[in-house]
């Protein structure tokens, strides 16, 4: 029998049915629909573009690879030093805690179903507060714990930041689920580009540049009323 499960592990990893909370996610984009800010299809791309090219990639991208090739040598010290240099960047306090809760609801479940002996030395430590426990660093960990292939764990995590995106702008009535799909399809050459960009990079090469996202971000953390925990 196959015993090959990888692309079924994309799947259950990817799935909105798994619990990681994504779905709660706007990315910043409901204070610029309050706002009035973007209102076209065009706009919601460009502004899911903007998220990929500036914060996504050149940060959470390059977390996750070097935290898959941590896993990969069983170098627990390495993953935590990924984990607290992306936790470090990520300047807004809301997306910095949505994404530790995110990362903490992915272990718990990969968990229950892996015996993997660094993700429980990884887990170890977080439960004695010596790392924060990012998504994307542990996306790249229990991609490598399930037999995911390197850069598609970077297409996954890029991928469901899209939908995110795209999820939130349905539910609040920027669009039709036709129109939704066709940004996904628009947006698979950025979202390789980026990949391709960003595989072989050190940590110490990881960068973002996108304050008026970062303005924005913060503007929503404020907001008295919100249906997104981004």
């Amino acid at each position: 029998m196959n015993t090959d499960f990888s692309e079924l592990n994309i799947m259950q990893l990817s799935d909105s049915f798994f619990p990681s909370g994504l779905y709660a996610m706007s990315n910043g984009l409901e204070t610029v629909f309050d706002e009035k800010r973007i209102t076209t299809v065009d706009e919601i791309q460009e502004f899911i573009h903007t998220i990929i090219t500036h914060q996504v990639g050149p940060v959470d991208c390059v977390a996750l690879l070097n935290a898959y090739d941590f896993a990969k040598d069983d170098d627990v010290k390495g993953i935590i030093k990924c984990d607290k240099a992306l936790h470090s960047m990520k300047l807004v306090k809301e997306s910095r805690d949505v994404s530790c809760r995110v990362g903490s609801q992915m272990i718990k479940c990969v968990m229950a179903f892996s015996d993997n002996q660094t993700l429980k030395k990884f887990f170890d430590m977080v439960t004695e507060n010596q790392s924060p426990l990012t998504h994307p660093v542990v996306s790249g960990v229990c991609s490598y714990v399930l037999g995911i292939k390197r850069n598609s764990a970077a297409y996954m995590m890029i991928y469901g930041t899209c939908v995110s995106v795209v999820g939130a702008a349905l539910r609040l009535g920027m669009l039709d689920h036709i129109q939704s799909q066709k940004i996904l399809h628009n947006l698979k050459p950025t979202i390789t580009q980026t990949v391709e960009q960003y595989k072989n990079q050190i940590l110490h090469d990881m960068w973002q540049f996108a304050p008026e996202y970062d303005i924005i971000q913060m503007t929503h953390e404020q907001k008295f009323s919100k249906m997104f925990i981004t």
